[in-house]
């Protein structure tokens, strides 16, 4: 029997406009095991937030849409799920640190109604004082006392709305959690704070959880394995230590590691990746990163790279094509 809580195999999401059509996932592979952090690595349009809205079928109506692929989680298959198994599943069994707490929480409710929708929604033979208690006991957890859950939104700090956002996301115990960067609007002594809490509360519920950031920073401290997502492929993969001695490593992961700033180093200016993404309304024939390749071969140009890998770690790059795959 599998531990995998979450596997999603091949996914395809397009999204449909009026003026073309946006190729946002393009045959993603992912396995979560149970009690796991992944970290999910990649710059603005990689598709990061495309994956978990298609994991919530929480896509836009008429506008996106999975053509290919599935999504199981603990034996169900998500995109066949109907609305009323995921309306139970959302928030009670997987749920979602949405990545700007400004938009996020409504405006004109208070913080402890929020939260308390959950409880209604999920528990509804839930005793009112248990309810009020449960609302109580999740805000002192994420540091904000109970006594201001009579409080609007706009009456919080940002890092606030962001802990608020967590306790929402956490009060009915979920067994999945995805954080679409949680700490991105804050400054770097509250992302502390945050990530902190963030594992403090992953170890009491036992969660499995999906950080989903551009910060490797954040992944290297937080995550037990990371996948490096582009055009919305999954390039490379494999546990923080696989990713991070940079022994073997995708030609986009080098490049996000040599941007980083060097402290040990004078450097007049970092070395950023040339170009730009591949456009997703028109993608090229082979690796979607071979124009800005410094290693591009003709090959590259012409043909998909499969995935090849040496025990946990995996690369896709037509140049490791001597390690072990898993083609």
């Amino acid at each position: 029997m599998s531990d995998a809580i979450l596997e999603i195999k091949d996914l395809h999401v397009q999204y449909n406009t009026d003026d073309a059509v946006v190729h946002a996932l393009n045959g993603l592979n992912l396995t979560l095991e149970k009690g796991g952090v992944l970290g999910l690595v990649g710059e603005t349009g990689a598709g990061k937030t495309t994956m978990a809205l298609s994991i919530l079928k929480l896509l836009p109506e008429k506008v996106g849409q999975v053509t290919k692929g599935t999504i199981t989680y603990n034996s169900l298959d998500i995109l066949k799920a109907r609305k009323h198994q995921m309306m139970k599943l959302r928030g009670a069994k997987i749920s979602m640190i949405f990545q700007d707490p400004m938009t996020s929480l409504n405006p004109i409710i208070t913080v402890g109604d929020q939260i308390l929708e959950v409880l209604d929604l999920h528990f509804p033979d839930m005793d009112k004082n248990e309810k009020d208690q449960k609302v109580d006991e999740i805000l002192g957890l994420v540091g904000i006392q109970a006594k201001r859950k009579d409080e609007f939104p706009h009456q919080f700090s940002g890092g606030m709305k962001q802990r608020i956002g967590i306790a929402m996301a956490l009060v009915a115990e979920p067994e999945l959690l995805l954080a679409d960067e949680p700490t991105t609007a804050l400054d770097v002594t509250i992302q502390a704070q945050i990530l902190k809490l963030m594992k403090e509360l992953k170890d009491k519920f036992d969660t499995s959880m999906i950080l989903i950031t551009h910060d490797l920073g954040v992944v290297a401290e937080f995550c037990e394995n990371v996948a490096i997502v582009y055009s919305g492929e999954i390039i490379e993969k494999g546990t923080i230590e696989d990713v991070f001695t940079r022994d073997h490593n995708h030609p986009y992961t080098e490049g996000l590691f040599n941007s980083i700033p060097n402290l040990t180093c004078d450097t007049e200016r970092l070395v950023p990746i040339p170009g730009f993404m591949a456009d997703p309304t028109n993608l090229p024939a082979g690796c979607k990163f071979a124009e800005r390749c410094k290693y591009c071969m003709e090959e590259c140009k012409t043909h998909v790279p499969p995935s090849y890998a040496i025990g946990t770690h995996s690369i896709k790059c037509f140049l490791f094509s001597d390690m072990e795959g898993d083609k």
